[in-house]
């Protein structure tokens, strides 16, 4: 008899899913590790505890990928670093600072016109209410009537 290894079934059903339906997952992932550990851990801490969260849902998940900037016929190859890609969708940016500057959200902004993704999550952990530490940006992204109906994140308290 030959064993033939199938994906398993959440995994399977989330390829199809729309990123808005991904972007819940992933606020709701972030605010389960809020809960259970709160602020003030290193971004590093929180990466590797989202990406553990999500792939228990069975969520494809690349950490520090590599995004390439070209410009005026130069490339380079590693000229910023995504610090989550769910699905091959979302682009998660993870931080864990006092204060959210402009510049952050510019990031994400810049990541998702280089790379062409069309949602992006820019989520601070250091906050009393993970609620207010999530932001959800985007790159021409068409909704889709099924995740509207979508509960928005939990809040913490």
């Amino acid at each position: 008899m030959v064993f033939s290894p199938q994906k398993p079934q959440k995994f399977t059903q989330m390829t199809q899913k729309h990123e808005n339906d991904i972007s819940y997952l992933v606020r709701k992932a972030a605010y389960t590790i809020h809960v259970a550990l709160g602020p003030g851990l290193l971004e590093s801490v929180y990466e590797t505890l989202l990406c553990h969260e999500l792939r228990k849902l069975g969520l494809n998940v690349q950490t520090q990928v590599p995004l390439p900037v070209v410009y005026d016929g130069l490339k380079l190859e590693n000229g910023f670093r995504m610090d989550l890609l769910v699905e091959h969708k979302v682009v998660v940016e993870l931080k864990s600072v006092e204060v959210l500057l402009e510049v952050h959200h510019m990031q994400l902004l810049t990541y998702l016109k280089l790379s062409g993704y069309k949602l992006g999550l820019l989520i601070n952990f250091n906050v009393p209410y993970i609620k207010n530490g999530i932001f959800r940006k985007v790159n021409g992204l068409e909704e889709h009537s099924a995740s509207s109906a979508q509960p928005s994140a939990p809040s913490a308290g």
